[in-house]
């Protein structure tokens, strides 16, 4: 049965979206997925199912509307698509975790970068369904905006690579 990482946008994090990691797990359960893990308190699942890509994605989103009251951001990866991220990553001597991916639903428009704001020392790379950023001074210093981006769910490249372990199973 096919692997899958939900990423869940806005979850645990400065406050806003607190949604306890047993509750996730209980709703993807509860969808009928199977193996299913939860991976630090920021929203990310590993499971498999034998649905497709798009009916995974609106599992988890129609029961976290349920719960929140309001709609909840959720980014679907297979096992493959997950691991390629990893592999993909542009920066691969920059610091994992001031390294970050920012997961998109769809592929970045070839301009996405024109309107960034308040770009430093971060650099930037476009991706197939992501943008790729680093952060040279960390991402607590950094006021960059990237327009494109603000629908994404960003997870530092130690995260992609303990979620890339975990679908790839034993």
């Amino acid at each position: 049965m096919p692997r899958y990482v939900a990423l869940l946008r806005a979850v645990n994090v400065g406050g806003t979206g607190k949604l306890p990691m047993t509750e996730l797990k209980a709703m993807c359960v509860d969808a009928g997925f199977a193996d299913v893990q939860t991976y630090i308190a920021s929203g990310n699942v590993v499971f498999s199912s034998k649905l497709a890509a798009a009916k995974v994605k609106a599992a988890p989103e129609k029961r976290l509307h349920a719960y929140a009251g309001k709609p909840v951001g959720v980014v679907v990866r297979s096992a493959d698509e997950i691991a390629a991220v990893l592999q993909a990553n542009p920066f691969p001597n920059e610091p994992p975790n001031h390294t970050v991916a920012i997961f998109l639903d769809e592929p970045p428009a070839r301009n996405a970068l024109k309107d960034v704001k308040g770009q430093q020392d971060e650099q930037i790379r476009l991706g197939k369904r992501e943008i790729y950023v680093t952060y040279g001074s960390g991402m607590g210093r950094s006021k960059l905006k990237i327009p494109a981006a603000v629908q994404g769910t960003a997870r530092n490249i130690n995260t992609i690579a303990k979620l890339a372990e975990l679908t790839a199973g034993d």
